[in-house]
């Protein structure tokens, strides 16, 4: 079943394509992950697939509607290059907040649970402008679980993290996709994207320069992907 699709997508910045074409299909408990070096239009298509900009051409599809539906919006979870909570809340405060705007039924009971596998119960109460850059990024991914999406579309998730905040979230992700839900990834960090990734895109200079499964390959030599196709 496929949750998330692409078609022939462009997009301008003044005369500028940073998107050409780009077309592919993700399907159900799939894990993409999204790779090309800075400025390749990485952040600009996890954009059109959340609904926050519209493409000049072509059009994309979430669980079937376009995402700026909100019935699709309501299945989505976004973690984009904006940390996107409130400095002087508390970490249970932000999420709360989150949890009645989703709304949710029990917006402190699911806050808490995702404070507590995060590992953030313990500053609950503490506001986010005391956290490090690492423990607001984990709270961001909470905010973007908190009401259990269908599909994460997740812009750096490992910026700023340590190894064991890396290991939290891999750990969390696993998780979403053995409940079958379908993320997309964009990321610098190749091995720790590509030990979770069921599929890889690479895009050079704005186009889809390769997409497919991911191989056992990739994993022993992640850079292969940028030599192969990088210059394409």
């Amino acid at each position: 079943m496929t949750t998330l699709a692409a078609e022939n997508l462009w997009k301008y910045y003044g005369d500028l394509p940073a998107l050409r074409e780009v077309t592919f299909s993700v399907s159900r408990g799939a894990c993409l992950a999204l790779l090309g070096r800075n400025g390749a239009g990485k952040t600009t298509l996890l954009k059109l697939l959340a609904g926050l900009v519209r493409p000049a051409k072509g059009c994309v599809t979430i669980l079937g509607r376009a995402p700026r539906e909100a019935a699709a919006r309501a299945r989505l979870g976004v973690l984009g290059h904006g940390i996107a909570v409130y400095d002087e809340l508390s970490a249970l405060e932000n999420l709360m907040l989150f949890g009645r705007l989703y709304g949710l039924a029990e917006p402190r009971r699911a806050a808490l649970e995702w404070l507590e596998r995060t590992g953030l119960a313990h500053v609950r109460d503490s506001p986010v402008r005391e956290f490090s850059r690492g423990m607001r990024q984990r709270l961001a991914l909470a905010r973007a679980l908190l009401h259990n999406p269908d599909v994460l579309l997740l812009d750096e998730p490992f910026t700023a993290l340590d190894d064991r905040a890396i290991g939290v979230l891999q750990a969390l992700l696993r998780d979403a996709l053995a409940q079958g839900r379908t993320i997309v990834m964009s990321t610098h960090q190749l091995r720790e994207a590509l030990e979770l990734a069921t599929h890889v895109a690479l895009l050079v200079r704005g186009r889809l320069a390769h997409f497919g499964e991911r191989t056992p390959e990739m994993l022993t030599e992640p850079g292969r992907l940028y030599r192969q196709y990088g210059e394409a």
